[in-house]
Protein backbone atom coordinates (compact mmCIF):
# COMPACT_ATOMS: atom_id res chain seq x y z
CA UNK A 1 0.00 0.00 0.00
CA UNK A 2 1.35 3.20 -0.90
CA UNK A 3 1.86 5.96 1.47
CA UNK A 4 -0.68 8.30 -0.44
CA UNK A 5 -3.35 5.78 -0.64
CA UNK A 6 -2.22 4.94 3.19
CA UNK A 7 -2.85 8.81 3.90
CA UNK A 8 -6.23 9.25 2.40
CA UNK A 9 -7.56 6.64 3.84
CA UNK A 10 -6.35 8.02 7.39
CA UNK A 11 -7.93 11.40 6.62
CA UNK A 12 -11.50 9.63 5.53
CA UNK A 13 -11.31 8.01 8.92
CA UNK A 14 -11.35 11.35 10.76
CA UNK A 15 -13.52 12.56 8.37
CA UNK A 16 -16.32 10.13 9.29
CA UNK A 17 -15.60 10.26 13.21
CA UNK A 18 -16.00 14.23 12.26
CA UNK A 19 -18.76 14.71 11.23
CA UNK A 20 -20.66 11.60 12.95
CA UNK A 21 -19.97 13.73 16.15
CA UNK A 22 -21.48 17.11 14.16
CA UNK A 23 -24.67 15.48 13.66
CA UNK A 24 -25.04 13.61 16.62
CA UNK A 25 -26.14 16.86 18.59
CA UNK A 26 -27.91 17.89 15.81
CA UNK A 27 -30.09 14.88 16.45
CA UNK A 28 -30.73 15.37 20.38
CA UNK A 29 -32.10 18.87 19.31
CA UNK A 30 -34.42 18.22 17.05
CA UNK A 31 -35.37 14.32 17.57
CA UNK A 32 -35.00 13.73 21.35
CA UNK A 33 -35.66 17.04 23.07
CA UNK A 34 -38.81 17.95 21.62
CA UNK A 35 -40.33 14.06 22.79
CA UNK A 36 -38.62 14.67 26.14
CA UNK A 37 -40.60 17.94 26.98
CA UNK A 38 -44.05 16.54 25.51
CA UNK A 39 -43.51 13.21 27.87
CA UNK A 40 -43.44 15.84 30.36
CA UNK A 41 -46.37 17.50 29.33
CA UNK A 42 -45.11 21.22 28.17
CA UNK A 43 -47.09 23.09 26.23
CA UNK A 44 -47.01 22.56 22.45
CA UNK A 45 -46.32 26.55 21.67
CA UNK A 46 -43.40 26.18 23.82
CA UNK A 47 -41.79 23.23 22.16
CA UNK A 48 -42.41 24.93 18.96
CA UNK A 49 -40.36 27.99 20.41
CA UNK A 50 -37.45 25.71 20.91
CA UNK A 51 -37.00 25.96 17.09
CA UNK A 52 -35.96 29.78 17.96
CA UNK A 53 -32.97 28.49 19.97
CA UNK A 54 -31.49 26.25 16.97
CA UNK A 55 -30.86 29.60 15.46
CA UNK A 56 -27.26 29.16 16.60
CA UNK A 57 -26.81 26.58 13.61
CA UNK A 58 -27.69 29.23 10.89
CA UNK A 59 -26.11 32.76 12.51
CA UNK A 60 -22.39 30.84 13.74
CA UNK A 61 -20.73 32.74 11.01
CA UNK A 62 -20.79 35.51 13.70
CA UNK A 63 -18.08 33.46 16.39
CA UNK A 64 -16.42 31.82 13.58
CA UNK A 65 -14.02 34.38 13.74
CA UNK A 66 -13.14 33.66 16.85
CA UNK A 67 -12.31 30.20 15.76
CA UNK A 68 -10.18 31.12 13.15
CA UNK A 69 -8.13 33.74 14.95
CA UNK A 70 -7.40 31.18 18.18
CA UNK A 71 -7.36 28.50 16.01
CA UNK A 72 -6.11 24.78 17.94
CA UNK A 73 -9.68 23.54 16.09
CA UNK A 74 -9.69 20.37 18.26
CA UNK A 75 -9.76 22.03 21.49
CA UNK A 76 -12.53 24.25 20.67
CA UNK A 77 -14.00 20.26 19.58
CA UNK A 78 -13.10 18.84 23.04
CA UNK A 79 -14.37 21.78 25.08
CA UNK A 80 -17.49 21.93 22.72
CA UNK A 81 -18.11 18.42 23.56
CA UNK A 82 -17.45 18.17 27.25
CA UNK A 83 -19.23 21.34 28.10
CA UNK A 84 -22.31 19.44 25.81
CA UNK A 85 -22.32 16.71 27.84
CA UNK A 86 -22.31 18.81 30.93
CA UNK A 87 -25.52 20.33 29.70
CA UNK A 88 -27.09 17.14 29.02
CA UNK A 89 -26.70 16.03 32.81
CA UNK A 90 -27.63 19.31 33.63
CA UNK A 91 -30.96 17.99 31.72
CA UNK A 92 -30.63 14.55 33.64
CA UNK A 93 -30.63 15.80 37.24
CA UNK A 94 -33.17 18.79 36.36
CA UNK A 95 -36.88 17.95 36.40
CA UNK A 96 -39.63 20.02 35.03
CA UNK A 97 -39.37 22.62 32.59
CA UNK A 98 -38.58 26.51 33.14
CA UNK A 99 -35.92 28.74 32.68
CA UNK A 100 -32.77 27.21 33.76
CA UNK A 101 -33.63 24.05 30.90
CA UNK A 102 -34.39 27.08 28.46
CA UNK A 103 -30.52 28.02 29.32
CA UNK A 104 -29.30 25.10 29.28
CA UNK A 105 -30.76 24.52 25.85
CA UNK A 106 -29.62 27.63 24.31
CA UNK A 107 -25.83 26.50 25.79
CA UNK A 108 -26.09 23.50 23.90
CA UNK A 109 -26.73 24.73 20.92
CA UNK A 110 -24.26 27.27 20.78
CA UNK A 111 -21.57 25.07 21.89
CA UNK A 112 -22.99 22.26 19.08
CA UNK A 113 -22.46 25.45 16.30
CA UNK A 114 -19.45 26.34 17.77
CA UNK A 115 -18.16 22.56 17.51
CA UNK A 116 -19.66 22.61 13.67
CA UNK A 117 -17.65 25.62 12.89
CA UNK A 118 -14.27 24.07 14.31
CA UNK A 119 -14.50 20.48 12.48
CA UNK A 120 -15.56 22.46 9.02
CA UNK A 121 -12.60 24.72 9.40
CA UNK A 122 -9.93 21.97 10.65
CA UNK A 123 -11.38 19.57 7.57
CA UNK A 124 -10.73 22.08 5.14
CA UNK A 125 -7.43 22.48 6.30
CA UNK A 126 -6.55 19.35 5.97
CA UNK A 127 -7.91 18.09 3.06
CA UNK A 128 -6.19 18.36 -0.44
CA UNK A 129 -8.61 19.42 -3.35
CA UNK A 130 -8.02 16.04 -5.06
CA UNK A 131 -9.45 14.86 -1.82
CA UNK A 132 -12.53 16.44 -1.39
CA UNK A 133 -15.16 15.00 -3.78
CA UNK A 134 -15.14 11.05 -1.77
CA UNK A 135 -14.60 13.46 1.40
CA UNK A 136 -17.44 14.99 1.18
CA UNK A 137 -19.05 11.50 0.16
CA UNK A 138 -18.28 10.38 3.69
CA UNK A 139 -18.96 13.25 5.68
CA UNK A 140 -22.79 13.50 4.12
CA UNK A 141 -23.20 9.50 5.30
CA UNK A 142 -21.77 10.08 8.75
CA UNK A 143 -23.30 13.01 9.74
CA UNK A 144 -26.67 11.74 8.72
CA UNK A 145 -25.69 8.77 10.51
CA UNK A 146 -24.63 10.80 13.57
CA UNK A 147 -28.48 12.43 13.31
CA UNK A 148 -29.88 9.00 13.51
CA UNK A 149 -28.01 7.57 15.97
CA UNK A 150 -30.31 10.27 18.33
CA UNK A 151 -33.21 7.39 17.72
CA UNK A 152 -31.20 5.27 19.83
CA UNK A 153 -30.93 7.32 23.15
CA UNK A 154 -35.05 7.69 22.36
CA UNK A 155 -35.03 3.85 22.77
CA UNK A 156 -32.97 4.06 25.68
CA UNK A 157 -34.83 6.62 27.23
CA UNK A 158 -37.49 3.61 27.24
CA UNK A 159 -35.29 1.58 28.92
CA UNK A 160 -33.65 3.33 31.47
CA UNK A 161 -35.62 6.55 31.59
CA UNK A 162 -34.61 10.18 30.49
CA UNK A 163 -32.01 10.26 33.27
CA UNK A 164 -30.24 7.72 31.88
CA UNK A 165 -30.72 7.95 28.14
CA UNK A 166 -28.92 11.31 29.24
CA UNK A 167 -26.10 10.26 30.66
CA UNK A 168 -25.70 7.98 28.01
CA UNK A 169 -25.72 10.48 25.43
CA UNK A 170 -23.45 12.83 27.99
CA UNK A 171 -20.92 9.91 27.89
CA UNK A 172 -20.55 9.05 24.16
CA UNK A 173 -20.07 13.04 23.42
CA UNK A 174 -17.33 12.98 26.10
CA UNK A 175 -15.94 10.25 24.34
CA UNK A 176 -16.17 12.19 21.01
CA UNK A 177 -14.35 14.79 22.60
CA UNK A 178 -11.60 12.49 23.66
CA UNK A 179 -11.60 10.98 20.13
CA UNK A 180 -11.58 14.56 18.42
CA UNK A 181 -8.79 15.73 20.50
CA UNK A 182 -6.53 13.09 19.35
CA UNK A 183 -6.92 13.77 15.81
CA UNK A 184 -3.78 14.54 13.99
CA UNK A 185 -2.68 18.16 14.53
CA UNK A 186 -4.12 21.22 13.17
CA UNK A 187 -1.88 22.09 9.82
CA UNK A 188 0.92 25.48 10.69
CA UNK A 189 -0.67 28.47 9.01
CA UNK A 190 0.63 31.69 9.57
CA UNK A 191 -1.88 34.76 10.13
CA UNK A 192 -1.60 38.08 10.33
CA UNK A 193 -1.74 39.56 13.32
CA UNK A 194 -5.27 41.25 13.56
CA UNK A 195 -6.10 44.39 14.44
CA UNK A 196 -8.18 44.85 18.11
CA UNK A 197 -11.64 45.06 17.57
CA UNK A 198 -12.22 48.88 18.56
CA UNK A 199 -9.69 49.43 15.71
CA UNK A 200 -11.28 47.14 12.98
CA UNK A 201 -14.70 48.83 14.03
CA UNK A 202 -13.23 52.59 13.71
CA UNK A 203 -11.72 51.77 10.07
CA UNK A 204 -15.00 50.04 8.75
CA UNK A 205 -17.14 53.08 10.32
CA UNK A 206 -14.44 55.33 8.50
CA UNK A 207 -14.99 53.81 5.15
CA UNK A 208 -18.75 54.21 4.05
CA UNK A 209 -18.36 51.07 1.26
CA UNK A 210 -17.22 48.87 3.65
CA UNK A 211 -19.38 50.04 5.86
CA UNK A 212 -22.40 49.93 3.83
CA UNK A 213 -21.33 45.85 3.46
CA UNK A 214 -21.32 45.66 6.78
CA UNK A 215 -24.83 47.21 7.48
CA UNK A 216 -25.97 44.96 4.84
CA UNK A 217 -24.74 41.93 6.77
CA UNK A 218 -25.82 42.82 9.61
CA UNK A 219 -29.64 43.80 8.13
CA UNK A 220 -29.33 39.81 6.30
CA UNK A 221 -28.44 38.22 9.62
CA UNK A 222 -31.68 40.28 11.45
CA UNK A 223 -33.88 38.72 8.94
CA UNK A 224 -32.94 35.55 9.28
CA UNK A 225 -33.14 35.69 13.36
CA UNK A 226 -36.20 37.53 12.56
CA UNK A 227 -37.65 34.41 10.68
CA UNK A 228 -38.10 32.51 13.42
CA UNK A 229 -38.38 34.92 16.29
CA UNK A 230 -41.51 36.38 14.22
CA UNK A 231 -40.30 40.36 15.85
CA UNK A 232 -41.75 41.95 12.65
CA UNK A 233 -45.09 40.66 13.15
CA UNK A 234 -44.92 41.88 16.73
CA UNK A 235 -44.06 45.39 16.39
CA UNK A 236 -45.22 47.46 13.84
CA UNK A 237 -42.95 49.35 11.28
CA UNK A 238 -40.23 46.72 12.39
CA UNK A 239 -38.20 47.26 9.11
CA UNK A 240 -38.43 50.56 8.37
CA UNK A 241 -37.06 51.21 11.89
CA UNK A 242 -33.71 48.79 11.17
CA UNK A 243 -33.73 50.26 7.36
CA UNK A 244 -33.28 53.91 8.82
CA UNK A 245 -31.38 53.60 11.78
CA UNK A 246 -28.73 51.79 9.18
CA UNK A 247 -29.54 54.87 6.70
CA UNK A 248 -28.62 57.26 9.30
CA UNK A 249 -25.54 55.30 10.88
CA UNK A 250 -24.46 55.19 6.85
CA UNK A 251 -25.53 58.67 6.32
CA UNK A 252 -22.71 59.76 9.14
CA UNK A 253 -19.94 57.45 7.91
CA UNK A 254 -20.41 59.33 4.75
CA UNK A 255 -20.14 62.27 6.50
CA UNK A 256 -17.40 61.56 8.79
CA UNK A 257 -15.78 60.26 6.10
CA UNK A 258 -12.46 63.43 5.33
CA UNK A 259 -9.33 63.38 2.71
CA UNK A 260 -7.20 62.22 5.47
CA UNK A 261 -9.67 59.13 6.25
CA UNK A 262 -9.99 57.87 3.09
CA UNK A 263 -6.17 57.55 2.82
CA UNK A 264 -5.57 56.00 5.93
CA UNK A 265 -8.64 53.65 5.84
CA UNK A 266 -9.16 52.93 2.55
CA UNK A 267 -6.28 50.14 2.72
CA UNK A 268 -7.34 47.10 1.63
CA UNK A 269 -5.22 45.49 3.59
CA UNK A 270 -6.38 47.43 7.25
CA UNK A 271 -9.73 46.76 6.27
CA UNK A 272 -9.03 43.10 5.59
CA UNK A 273 -6.94 42.31 8.98
CA UNK A 274 -9.83 42.59 11.65
CA UNK A 275 -11.17 40.24 13.69
CA UNK A 276 -14.38 39.82 13.20
CA UNK A 277 -15.06 41.27 9.49
CA UNK A 278 -11.57 40.70 7.91
CA UNK A 279 -12.30 37.48 6.50
CA UNK A 280 -15.56 38.56 5.23
CA UNK A 281 -14.13 42.06 3.20
CA UNK A 282 -11.34 39.66 2.19
CA UNK A 283 -13.57 37.58 0.47
CA UNK A 284 -15.11 40.32 -1.35
CA UNK A 285 -12.43 41.67 -2.71
CA UNK A 286 -11.06 38.83 -4.59
CA UNK A 287 -12.27 38.83 -8.42
CA UNK A 288 -15.61 37.04 -9.13
CA UNK A 289 -16.35 36.72 -6.20
CA UNK A 290 -20.90 38.31 -6.79
CA UNK A 291 -20.90 36.11 -9.55
CA UNK A 292 -19.69 33.03 -7.10
CA UNK A 293 -22.21 34.28 -4.65
CA UNK A 294 -24.79 34.21 -6.80
CA UNK A 295 -23.69 30.55 -7.91
CA UNK A 296 -23.97 29.23 -4.19
CA UNK A 297 -27.11 31.24 -4.05
CA UNK A 298 -28.62 29.57 -6.69
CA UNK A 299 -27.27 26.10 -7.67
CA UNK A 300 -29.65 23.66 -5.46
CA UNK A 301 -32.56 26.05 -6.08
CA UNK A 302 -34.18 23.69 -7.79
CA UNK A 303 -34.00 21.03 -5.23
CA UNK A 304 -34.91 22.97 -2.70
CA UNK A 305 -38.10 24.42 -4.11
CA UNK A 306 -39.18 20.89 -4.76
CA UNK A 307 -38.09 19.51 -1.64
CA UNK A 308 -40.50 20.70 0.58
CA UNK A 309 -43.50 20.18 -1.31
CA UNK A 310 -42.54 16.67 -1.61
CA UNK A 311 -44.00 15.18 1.32
CA UNK A 312 -47.56 16.65 1.43
CA UNK A 313 -47.70 15.44 -2.20
CA UNK A 314 -47.18 11.79 -1.26
CA UNK A 315 -50.13 12.70 2.01
CA UNK A 316 -51.96 13.92 -1.00
CA UNK A 317 -51.61 11.25 -3.15
CA UNK A 318 -53.35 8.76 -0.53
CA UNK A 319 -50.10 7.18 0.93
CA UNK A 320 -49.58 6.22 4.43
CA UNK A 321 -47.49 8.06 7.04
CA UNK A 322 -45.74 4.39 7.44
CA UNK A 323 -45.25 4.28 3.22
CA UNK A 324 -43.82 7.62 3.65
CA UNK A 325 -41.48 7.04 6.88
CA UNK A 326 -40.24 3.94 5.05
CA UNK A 327 -39.71 4.79 1.34
CA UNK A 328 -39.36 8.65 1.07
CA UNK A 329 -37.46 9.09 4.72
CA UNK A 330 -35.45 5.70 5.63
CA UNK A 331 -35.11 4.31 1.90
CA UNK A 332 -34.33 7.83 0.80
CA UNK A 333 -31.79 8.60 3.50
CA UNK A 334 -30.05 5.29 2.85
CA UNK A 335 -29.79 6.64 -1.08
CA UNK A 336 -28.99 9.73 -0.24
CA UNK A 337 -25.72 8.57 1.59
CA UNK A 338 -24.55 6.25 -1.40
CA UNK A 339 -25.22 8.93 -3.65
CA UNK A 340 -23.16 11.23 -2.18
CA UNK A 341 -20.21 8.58 -1.62
CA UNK A 342 -20.92 8.28 -5.52
CA UNK A 343 -20.56 11.85 -6.14
CA UNK A 344 -17.84 12.13 -4.10
CA UNK A 345 -16.17 9.52 -6.19
CA UNK A 346 -16.80 11.45 -9.19
CA UNK A 347 -15.96 14.86 -8.26
CA UNK A 348 -12.52 13.21 -7.36
CA UNK A 349 -11.94 11.57 -10.55
CA UNK A 350 -13.43 14.44 -13.30
CA UNK A 351 -12.34 17.44 -10.72
CA UNK A 352 -14.96 19.81 -9.08
CA UNK A 353 -15.90 22.22 -12.07
CA UNK A 354 -17.45 19.21 -14.26
CA UNK A 355 -18.48 17.43 -11.77
CA UNK A 356 -20.76 20.65 -10.54
CA UNK A 357 -21.89 21.25 -13.86
CA UNK A 358 -22.62 17.23 -14.63
CA UNK A 359 -24.15 16.19 -11.51
CA UNK A 360 -25.98 19.72 -11.56
CA UNK A 361 -28.19 18.39 -14.51
CA UNK A 362 -28.38 15.04 -13.03
CA UNK A 363 -30.01 16.82 -9.85
CA UNK A 364 -31.98 18.88 -11.96
CA UNK A 365 -33.59 15.84 -14.29
CA UNK A 366 -35.02 14.18 -11.16
CA UNK A 367 -37.48 16.32 -10.37
CA UNK A 368 -38.79 15.10 -14.04
CA UNK A 369 -39.35 11.98 -12.13
CA UNK A 370 -41.84 14.01 -9.55
CA UNK A 371 -43.20 15.69 -12.75
CA UNK A 372 -44.14 12.13 -13.78
CA UNK A 373 -45.75 11.44 -10.54
CA UNK A 374 -47.76 14.20 -10.20
CA UNK A 375 -49.09 14.15 -14.07
CA UNK A 376 -50.47 9.99 -13.38
CA UNK A 377 -51.64 9.67 -9.90
CA UNK A 378 -55.01 11.45 -8.85
CA UNK A 379 -55.87 12.78 -5.55
CA UNK A 380 -56.27 10.71 -2.75
CA UNK A 381 -59.78 9.22 -2.90
CA UNK A 382 -61.59 8.09 0.53
CA UNK A 383 -61.68 4.59 0.59
CA UNK A 384 -59.78 3.60 -2.75
CA UNK A 385 -56.45 1.93 -2.19
CA UNK A 386 -53.54 3.26 -4.39
CA UNK A 387 -53.51 1.13 -7.52
CA UNK A 388 -49.97 -1.14 -7.48
CA UNK A 389 -48.44 1.24 -10.40
CA UNK A 390 -49.24 4.19 -9.02
CA UNK A 391 -47.31 3.23 -6.09
CA UNK A 392 -44.21 1.72 -8.05
CA UNK A 393 -44.18 5.13 -10.06
CA UNK A 394 -43.58 7.34 -6.84
CA UNK A 395 -41.32 4.88 -5.07
CA UNK A 396 -39.20 5.23 -8.42
CA UNK A 397 -39.48 9.30 -8.29
CA UNK A 398 -38.60 8.88 -4.36
CA UNK A 399 -35.53 6.77 -5.19
CA UNK A 400 -34.08 8.69 -8.24
CA UNK A 401 -34.28 12.20 -6.04
CA UNK A 402 -32.88 10.87 -3.05
CA UNK A 403 -29.69 9.31 -5.16
CA UNK A 404 -29.29 12.16 -7.38
CA UNK A 405 -29.62 14.70 -4.41
CA UNK A 406 -26.50 13.12 -3.17
CA UNK A 407 -24.70 13.70 -5.53
CA UNK A 408 -25.12 17.16 -6.31
CA UNK A 409 -24.46 17.61 -2.69
CA UNK A 410 -21.10 16.10 -2.56
CA UNK A 411 -19.91 18.16 -5.92
CA UNK A 412 -21.28 21.07 -3.85
CA UNK A 413 -19.61 20.94 -0.48
CA UNK A 414 -16.60 20.03 -2.77
CA UNK A 415 -17.14 23.34 -4.44
CA UNK A 416 -17.40 25.16 -1.46
CA UNK A 417 -14.47 23.78 0.37
CA UNK A 418 -12.26 24.30 -2.40
CA UNK A 419 -12.94 27.94 -2.72
CA UNK A 420 -12.25 29.35 0.45
CA UNK A 421 -8.92 30.73 2.22
CA UNK A 422 -7.32 28.23 4.80
CA UNK A 423 -6.43 30.99 6.53
CA UNK A 424 -10.20 31.74 7.46
CA UNK A 425 -11.56 28.56 6.15
CA UNK A 426 -13.83 28.84 9.37
CA UNK A 427 -15.22 32.02 8.45
CA UNK A 428 -15.82 31.76 5.41
CA UNK A 429 -17.10 28.18 4.97
CA UNK A 430 -19.55 29.34 7.50
CA UNK A 431 -20.65 32.46 5.33
CA UNK A 432 -21.13 30.21 2.82
CA UNK A 433 -22.66 27.65 4.04
CA UNK A 434 -25.55 30.12 5.79
CA UNK A 435 -25.82 31.82 2.18
CA UNK A 436 -26.86 28.49 0.96
CA UNK A 437 -28.80 27.79 3.84
CA UNK A 438 -30.58 31.28 3.21
CA UNK A 439 -31.62 30.25 -0.56
CA UNK A 440 -32.56 26.86 0.55
CA UNK A 441 -34.99 28.83 3.81
CA UNK A 442 -36.44 30.87 0.81
CA UNK A 443 -37.08 28.44 -2.02
CA UNK A 444 -39.07 26.56 0.97
CA UNK A 445 -40.99 29.00 1.48
CA UNK A 446 -41.93 30.35 -1.37
CA UNK A 447 -42.75 26.55 -2.87
CA UNK A 448 -46.23 26.17 -0.71
CA UNK A 449 -47.38 29.22 -2.87
CA UNK A 450 -46.09 27.83 -5.61
CA UNK A 451 -48.11 24.00 -4.85
CA UNK A 452 -51.09 26.38 -4.37
CA UNK A 453 -51.91 28.18 -6.86
CA UNK A 454 -50.10 26.12 -10.26
CA UNK A 455 -51.01 22.71 -8.60
CA UNK A 456 -47.95 19.81 -7.96
CA UNK A 457 -47.55 18.87 -11.49
CA UNK A 458 -46.97 22.50 -13.17
CA UNK A 459 -44.56 23.24 -10.11
CA UNK A 460 -42.58 20.47 -10.30
CA UNK A 461 -41.82 21.07 -13.50
CA UNK A 462 -40.83 24.53 -12.73
CA UNK A 463 -38.47 23.47 -10.64
CA UNK A 464 -36.92 21.62 -12.94
CA UNK A 465 -36.33 24.99 -15.12
CA UNK A 466 -35.69 26.64 -11.93
CA UNK A 467 -32.14 24.36 -11.70
CA UNK A 468 -30.57 25.92 -14.88
CA UNK A 469 -29.89 29.61 -13.92
CA UNK A 470 -26.90 28.84 -12.06
CA UNK A 471 -25.14 27.47 -14.97
CA UNK A 472 -25.24 30.94 -16.51
CA UNK A 473 -21.93 31.19 -14.04
CA UNK A 474 -20.36 28.87 -14.25
CA UNK A 475 -17.67 30.88 -15.49
CA UNK A 476 -17.00 32.78 -13.38
CA UNK A 477 -17.24 29.98 -11.08
CA UNK A 478 -14.29 27.96 -13.45
CA UNK A 479 -12.25 31.23 -12.57
CA UNK A 480 -12.35 30.70 -9.83
CA UNK A 481 -11.72 27.65 -8.85
CA UNK A 482 -8.66 28.20 -11.27
CA UNK A 483 -7.47 30.82 -9.06
CA UNK A 484 -7.72 29.41 -5.57
CA UNK A 485 -5.79 25.94 -7.26
CA UNK A 486 -2.92 28.46 -7.96
CA UNK A 487 -3.31 30.18 -4.64
CA UNK A 488 -2.84 26.69 -3.15
CA UNK A 489 -0.22 26.26 -5.20
CA UNK A 490 1.69 29.11 -4.49
CA UNK A 491 1.91 30.24 -8.15
CA UNK A 492 1.22 33.89 -8.39
CA UNK A 493 -2.47 34.95 -8.55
Amino acid sequence: MSEKTSVLKSKLFWVGILYFAEGFPLGLFYDVFPVHFRQLGVDLREIGFLSLLGLAWTIKFLWAPAVDHYRHHRRWMFVADLAMGGTLLFLAMHAGFGPPTWIAIALFTLLSATNDTAIDGYTIEQLDRGELGLANGIRIGMYRVGMLSAGFILILSDVLKWQGAYLAAAGLLAVLGVVCLNAPKEKDIQLRKPLTLVREFRNIFFHPRAFGVILLFALGTLWLVDQAAHWSMRQANFWWFAFGVAGLLLTISILRESHAQRTQTSNADKLTEGPMFGALLEMLQRPTIWPVIGFVLLFKLGDASMGFMVKPFWVDSGFTATQIGLVSVNIGLALSILGGIAGGWFTDRVGIFHALWILGIAQAVSNLGYVWAASVIPPATAGLPLEGWHQGVMYGASAVESFTGGLGTAAFLSFLMAIVDKKHSATEYALLSSLFALSRHVAGYASGFGAHYFGYAPYFLLTFFLSFPAYFLLPWVRTMLDRTMRTTAGAPQ
